[in-house]
């Protein structure tokens, strides 16, 4: 399984970007789709995740202003940033956790290569 992640750039404050991730090979089941990012000094967050039953999950920074989305059928989750401000500057990774085939059925936990975001203020 390999993760391909787009979409990252430099933005004003207030601006918007989109973020894609296309999760490809032997694939059965992308149970759920997410976004983290990581800033300079500090760890890893969750910024939002998906499942496959379309369920939500937003960290308190975000909500209101990013919306998470998931297309099943291409195995692809997106993430749409809007009203960006200076703190969002960070790079962002896609996650997917699902089931995979290869010599049986199998539970996959996959990190994309991170996309990075900057706003400047």
């Amino acid at each position: 399984v390999q993760l391909q992640a787009s979409g990252g750039g430099l933005v004003q404050a207030g601006g918007s970007l989109r973020l894609s991730c296309l999760a490809s090979g032997s694939i059965v089941s992308a149970d759920t789709m997410g976004w983290y990012r990581q800033a300079a000094g500090k760890e890893r967050e969750l910024v939002a995740e998906i499942t496959s039953g379309g369920a939500t999950k937003y960290a308190d920074s975000v909500k209101g202003r990013f919306i998470v989305s998931g297309d099943n059928a291409k195995n692809t989750v997106y993430l749409r940033m809007n009203s960006l401000k200076p703190e969002d500057t960070a790079v962002y990774f896609c996650k997917v956790v699902g089931r995979m085939s290869y010599f049986g059925i199998r539970p996959f936990d996959h990190w994309g290569q991170g996309t990075q975001v900057t706003v400047s203020s």
